[in-house]
């Protein structure tokens, strides 16, 4: 059981100083009618009684609203002390019923404590608007009870904080909302803040995870933004993934000549003949890594240990291929002369990573499609150079299917809108290979990348969709093609009209690619075609999903 958060701010509330005076002058005035004090002694006794209960009250009150100063100038003056540093610190805001938000508040503070960030948490109720106003990174964690109300201790925040009209344009959060499906208001109070930041100007950093009755595979998906956040994307997950074996069947380059990153379609089958294919667009496939393997037999050489060696009950080079290596020659000494089951003990096994996945179970195959990270070192990223490179053609690896419902199609037949970048395609792709199956025709594509000679990814494909009536509209913006830069909102913005008509006929908007550039350049191009109540209220009604990373 993790420690509680020690929390920085304590809030004084005058009410019960108010009931415990007015109980102890009713009872002053009680005991002034007994017999016993008849007189002017008695007189004089109740008097000092009198007095005596207001000293101490007025000494409660004074060191209530002294501390109350203090938290406040504390606060203060950590920001001043840091001055450049205050953007660098991350507030963590909790709002937990059970405990529970409390506890993964709690975890998410540890974590990036441990990638060398500043962290502050605190619970909900000690939060005030100034408060609120100054900071600039908040992550909040918070659950909803009742009938899609705050929890208790938040209460006073949703009606004294989210009562009331504020500015909050250099606020950027993240939001982690605990629900259960299962009650009508899911996630209530998390959507309701998420709202209301929205509104008064605060910028989510990425689009809000929801927990349904405790899900692990959102947790992980909370750890990997977190990852992202603090550039350390080796946190190791805080429960392991069910994995199960699945076969590399194709890898195949999109992308000879670009100048960008190598971008690979990689198709995937089960182990298992047996085992049944079963996702829906907009699901993720969280894989299981493995480090490059010339990287484990240097780690051997240099420890001077054997590979085949026992740990766990399997070859020591296996369980290095699964764990995260030492990264400095400092972290690297400390294992030294170590035997294979100490080392195997001493290492946090590799985090999972995760891929919008690019086909439908009738394909046949899970297919991604994966772009090659280059590391200020020189290796490969984690995820992608062990799915491009290191991993051998028809060679096995551990992947899962995670539900991904914020993401799932529209369950009727309105128009839809799929706007990506990059290799965010793959999860606009499994979209369209939806509706055509559905025979559902009013689509629009607007996608982005560099070159149209070298990446246009799965060209054919599309042009083939066009011309069989599937695809109603295509828009594309290959940014290096012409002197101006030209990106996917630009084309939006070109096509402000037909944007406007499509939304009136219901149509849904499904954004899919980099959180960094494109999501943040769509979602300001949205907001000024459409306005930011529409852009709202389409959010609220599922009429506008993001995918982005």
């Amino acid at each position: 059981m993790s420690k509680p958060v020690r929390t920085q701010f304590t809030q004084f509330i005058p009410g019960p100083g108010l009931v415990g005076l007015a109980c102890a002058i009713c009872a002053t005035v009680a005991i002034g009618q007994l017999p016993l004090l008849d007189g002017a002694a008695g007189r004089l006794f109740v008097a000092a009684l009198v007095l005596l209960f207001y000293m101490v009250f007025c000494f409660v009150i004074f060191v209530g609203h002294r501390r109350k100063q203090q938290a406040a100038l504390a606060w203060q003056n950590s920001d001043a002390s840091r001055s450049g540093e205050a953007s660098k610190e991350v507030l963590i805001a909790f709002a937990s019923q059970t405990g529970f938000a409390e506890q993964i508040a709690q975890q998410t503070a540890q974590a990036l404590k441990d990638a060398g960030m500043q962290v502050r948490a605190c619970s909900l109720a000690q939060l005030d608007l100034a408060q609120l106003q100054a900071a600039r990174r908040v992550l909040f964690v918070v659950s909803t009870t009742g009938e899609g109300d705050a929890p208790d201790s938040a209460a006073g925040f949703a009606r004294k904080v989210m009562g009331q009209a504020a500015t909050l344009p250099d606020l950027h959060y993240g939001m982690l909302a605990l629900g259960d499906r299962s009650y009508m208001q899911y996630c209530a109070f998390g959507h309701a803040l998420d709202t209301w930041l929205r509104h008064h100007g605060a910028q989510a950093m990425f689009d809000m995870v929801e927990v349904d009755n405790g899900d692990t595979g959102a947790l992980r998906h909370w750890q990997h933004h977190l990852g992202v956040l603090s550039g350390h994307n080796d946190m190791a997950d805080w429960s392991a993934p069910g994995y199960e074996r699945w076969t590399l069947s194709e890898r195949r380059l999109l992308n000879p000549g670009s100048a960008g990153g190598a971008a690979f379609h990689l198709s995937f089958k089960p182990v298992d003949v047996q085992q049944s294919l079963s996702w829906q667009a907009g699901d993720i496939a969280e894989i299981g890594p493995r480090n490059d393997p010339a990287r484990v037999r240097a780690l051997l050489d240099t420890l001077k240990l054997d590979g085949s060696a026992p740990a766990y009950g399997e070859a020591l080079g296996d369980v290095l291929a699964r764990s995260l290596l030492p990264h400095d020659a400092k972290e690297l000494a400390s294992l030294q002369g170590m035997t294979a089951q100490a080392l195997a003990d001493s290492l946090k096994p590799l985090p999972h990573r995760e891929y919008s996945i690019a086909s439908l179970p009738q394909d046949g195959q899970l297919e991604l499609l994966v772009r090659q990270t280059l590391l200020p070192d020189g290796h490969l990223g984690l995820g992608s150079g062990w799915l491009t490179a290191h991993l051998a053609e028809r060679g096995e690896l551990d992947l899962r299917v995670r539900p991904n419902r914020s993401f799932h199609p529209p369950a009727d037949d309105c128009p839809l809108i799929l706007i990506g970048n990059g290799t965010g395609l793959a999860g606009l792709r499994a979209h369209m290979k939806a509706r055509i199956a559905l025979g559902r025709r009013r689509n629009w594509l607007l996608f982005g990348e560099r070159s149209v000679q070298h990446d246009f990814f799965h060209r054919t494909e599309i042009e083939g969709w066009q011309a069989q009536g599937m695809l109603e509209r295509l828009d594309l913006a290959f940014s290096r093609d012409q002197a101006q830069r030209i990106y996917v909102q630009d084309r939006l913005r070109e096509a402000a009209h037909l944007l406007l008509q499509w939304v009136d006929d219901g149509a849904a908007i499904y954004v899919c690619g980099s959180l960094e550039g494109m999501a943040g350049g769509v979602a300001q191009a949205l907001s000024g075609i459409l306005g930011e109540d529409v852009l709202e209220s389409m959010a609220e009604q599922g009429r506008y999903r993001r995918d982005v990373y």
